[in-house]
């Protein structure tokens, strides 16, 4: 276990220890036009890979694809710091990516192989609460590595890390070889399946920041993306493997779960994203110390996310767990929406904790109620679909909150913008663009050095028009700040309110007490749930559940 959390902590870092290098990197590569596809090309191919991993895992094991995982992803790493162009960084971290992905896949899993139900909750919380610790340590390792020594070294850090990752799995993980007879992997599921995936994601990357939502290249993804699921399903419901079994959704406990995980990723990636925005922009907080700003909700979460699992082991049950989590990140995110340009930074402290609390005691409860309903032949798969509908759930949240917050910004500072003082800063400053009132210009404006730069150039300026023009640049400033404040709390609203549905769906999760021993069948803990002993009934007479 050591081993498989060393591997799920370097993936789950290298979702965020690259954020702090990325000026250096633009800055030696000039390649600015393609920043966001260093962050989004390890976020595809760690995505759309997940469920396919998870169903060739259940017929070959798990030992062969996280020690393949570990080497792909160490061969990403090392060419990731060799790179000598962004377009070969961005190659080189969806190789990464593609190694993350398998172990995202198989980390949880592998607890399923190892431990019976009753005794994986402190295991997946332990799990959780790596993945957790990975966005403490991620931002400001990275930054502190880029300072000391060079970006590069964000990759490198991992090859030594991920050999002991390597020597633990190997030398010391079982390798469970499932039966596989009369079993086929379904080529043409898992070629939909991608392709379906990578134009949903791409639409919502690309959608208000690369092109508008409305433009012909983000409908017509999102068309193939509609395309892609619909004949993805009509594929899988003719072939005899399946890589995403439909037959998952039709125990409701699969079913609840994944639509529980999806709002939670929406409400929790988000949100947590404007987060440091808030800090930094609205209540001032110095940028220099941008990497930790997250570290109180981060520290919550893990907390959290072992007690939860600590309990759910000891007492065999988890939807109580499950119910009070997304109460409590409901009431959080809601207690969050009510900030302003007053708050204090403690506030925001407190607030953050109470977020962490809520979804650190969530996410493993769900994992392992989905791994107790299904048989060990069902576990890989079962437990990638937790991952990915979290991911998708992520990625649609940090999509449709941003260009919340871009609208709502662009209706806060439109009229404030047509002030004729500040088109004279406009004009004094072009790339200040003050009359396009977006989260990234805004952003600029209101930090250094872009907020000095501007002050410079005005003070240029002959004195006759310096005043005026400084003054409107000040006023605007101030209204920034409040409008920056308004749209921000507005994305942690809707946030709250998913959450709140989150809340709800959960009333409808099925509780089954889980296993003690991998022997006993999961319609026998079904049935101790209701009372009934085996040999109650005669043959065929059974209640159903059994």
């Amino acid at each position: 276990m050591l081993g498989v959390m060393l591997a799920l902590f370097l993936a789950a870092l290298d979702q965020t220890i690259v954020a702090t290098a990325l000026p250096r990197i633009v800055q030696e590569f000039h390649g600015l036009e393609h920043l966001s596809w260093v962050v989004a090309s390890y976020l595809l191919a760690s995505t759309v890979v997940v469920p396919i991993y998870g169903k060739l895992s259940d017929l070959y094991g798990r030992k062969p694809f996280i020690l393949a995982a570990i080497v792909i992803f160490i061969v990403g790493s090392v060419l990731s710091g060799l790179s000598r162009s962004m377009l070969q960084l961005v190659f080189f971290r969806a190789i990464q990516g593609l190694g993350a992905g398998a172990i995202f896949a198989n980390a949880f899993a592998v607890v399923g192989d190892l431990y019976a139900p009753a005794e994986r909750g402190r295991w997946q919380g332990l799990l959780g609460g790596v993945f957790g610790l990975s966005s403490i340590v991620g931002p400001t390792l990275g930054g502190w590595l880029t300072d000391t020594a060079s970006w590069r070294w964000n990759f490198f850090i991992n090859i030594p890390v991920g050999m002991v990752a390597f020597a633990a799995v190997g030398s010391l993980l079982p390798h469970i070889e499932p039966e596989r007879k009369g079993r086929k992997i379904d080529y043409g599921g898992a070629l939909l399946l991608t392709l379906a995936l990578v134009s949903l994601l791409l639409a919502l990357i690309w959608g208000g920041t690369q092109y508008p939502w409305g433009s012909p290249i983000i409908l017509g993804l999102f068309a193939v993306a509609l395309v892609g699921i619909l004949v993805f399903i009509l594929v899988e419901r003719r072939v005899e493997e399946p890589i995403l079994p439909l037959s998952l959704f039709s125990n409701r406990i699969f079913a609840v779960s994944m639509v529980a995980l999806f709002l939670v990723g929406i409400g929790m990636f988000g949100s947590i994203v404007f987060i440091p925005l808030y800090a930094q922009l609205v209540l001032g907080v110095n940028a220099t110390h941008s990497g930790t700003i997250l570290t109180p909700l981060t520290l919550a979460f893990v907390t959290a996310s072992v007690i939860s699992g600590q309990l759910t082991s000891r007492t065999g049950r988890y939807k109580g767990v499950a119910v009070v989590g997304l109460a409590l990140a409901s009431v959080a995110l809601f207690w969050m929406s009510r900030m302003s340009a007053a708050t204090s930074s403690w506030s925001l402290v407190l607030r953050m904790i109470a977020t962490g609390l809520g979804i650190g005691a969530t996410l493993p409860v769900f994992t392992l109620a989905v791994q107790n309903a299904f048989e060990h032949e069902m576990l890989g798969v079962a437990t990638a679909s937790s991952q990915l509908f979290r991911s998708i759930g992520a990625t649609v949240g940090t999509a449709v909150l941003g260009s919340v917050l871009n609208a709502r910004l662009g209706h806060e500072l439109g009229s404030f913008g047509r002030n004729p003082w500040l088109r004279v800063v406009s004009e004094a400053v072009p790339s200040a663009r003050l009359e396009r009132a977006d989260a990234n210009s805004v952003q600029a404006i209101l930090t250094q050095p872009g907020r000095g730069m501007i002050e410079a150039r005005l003070a240029q300026l002959p004195p006759a028009i310096r005043t005026p023009a400084h003054d409107a640049f000040l006023s605007y400033l101030g209204r920034a700040r409040e409008a920056f404040a308004a749209s921000i709390t507005e994305t942690f609203l809707i946030a709250a309110v998913l959450m709140g549905a989150a809340f709800v769906v959960s009333l409808f999760l099925r509780e089954i007490p889980l296993r003690k021993t991998h022997a006993e069948r999961q319609g026998e803990s079904a049935a101790a749930e209701l009372g009934v002993e085996r040999g109650v009934f005669p043959a065929g007479d059974e209640p159903g559940v059994l």
